[in-house]
């Protein structure tokens, strides 16, 4: 059993292999969960859609699916729910896994509906993620995150004191997140945000301005802490200049 298994779960991460300390009890059980999850992924064919390999959760939900694209073995935790509603909608690429109850919401408003969500190859997210795609967000190939991250792609307008918040309309950047990234659980990442390739984001994180590949960014707002691959720091701070003054 546990050899079948292997064999499966190589399809979607050939890198697998199960711990040998592993009972055949929890095996089974989760054997039985994941046929459970394709079985359910298989409900899109009654939209006329190919699943290829979609493993869903109980409880997961779309709306507007046609403007819901995805890749091979796409896997949407329990209570999930992905919302296509924007220009060029909700696309995942293959080997996605989205922790339970996350949302995926390109917009909620009808009358400026927003973006996209662009999510790379081989990205896994945790439970309870919020990803909004309003001003548009993209997250590279590659990269995994915690529970709880959450990324707001649109601001509020403020500046007209006698003019309630709320009507006052929403500014626009989007999100874009490198390759290879690593985001600690609970990090918020806010609107015109770019993260470059290889960074790691400290656990609790709130991201309010962009920085470039292999930062290690940490605090409120986040600040650099140290680089991965830069031979010294002023060939980091050369680069962090550049970007800030485009």
């Amino acid at each position: 059993m546990k050899a079948l298994i292997e064999r499966i779960v190589k399809m979607r991460n050939p890198a697998f292999t199960l711990d040998p300390g592993l009972n055949s009890g929890a095996v089974i059980q989760m054997f039985w969960i994941q046929i459970f999850n394709i079985l359910r992924g298989l409900s899109v064919m009654f939209f006329l859609r190919n699943p290829k390999g979609m493993l869903l959760g109980k409880r997961v939900s779309f709306f507007n699916l046609s403007k819901i694209q995805w890749g091979k073995f796409l896997r949407l935790g329990n209570d999930v729910y992905v919302s296509g509603l924007g220009r060029k909608g909700v696309e995942f690429g293959d080997n996605v896994s989205i922790g339970a109850f996350s949302r995926i919401i390109v917009s909620a408003s009808m009358n400026d509906i927003g973006e996209q969500i662009k999510i790379g190859n081989n990205v896994g997210i945790g439970e309870f993620a919020y990803l909004g795609g309003a001003g548009g967000l993209e997250i590279g190939d590659e990269c995994i995150a915690g529970q709880y991250l959450s990324c707001h792609p649109e601001n509020h307008n403020y500046q007209n004191p006698d003019i309630s918040i709320r009507h006052q309309g929403v500014s626009r950047k989007g999100i874009k997140i490198g390759k290879n990234c690593w985001i600690g659980s609970k990090v918020t990442i806010l609107d015109g945000v770019e993260i470059g390739e290889g960074s790691i984001l400290a656990a609790g994180s709130v991201i309010t301005k962009s920085f470039p590949k292999n930062s290690i960014i940490a605090g409120v707002p986040a600040k650099l802490i140290k680089t991965r691959n830069y031979e010294n720091e002023s060939d980091y701070i050369g680069e962090l200049l550049c970007r800030e003054s485009l």
